[in-house]
């Protein structure tokens, strides 16, 4: 099992499952990563927190807690 939070700069990856319940899952979704989407992870910051990844054609940035979520392949 791969999670988001352990892809490299530059890779693209396919999200297969999201972890986690409740109002987190949902604010995930409602950013556009859900099942069967790519994710193209374009750098995380110095420290390791926050991430910017591109998805559905826009940038955003994602916790480290919230990619550690997210199971990619």
């Amino acid at each position: 099992m791969k999670t988001l939070k352990e892809t490299a700069v530059g890779q693209t990856v396919r999200v297969k499952k999201l972890a986690g319940s409740g109002p987190v899952k949902r604010r995930i979704m409602d950013m556009g990563i859900t099942k069967g989407v790519e994710v193209y992870v374009r750098k995380v910051a110095p420290l390791g927190d926050p991430m910017e990844v591109t998805v559905r054609g826009y940038e955003l940035s994602l916790r480290r807690t919230d990619a550690e979520m997210i199971e990619v392949e």
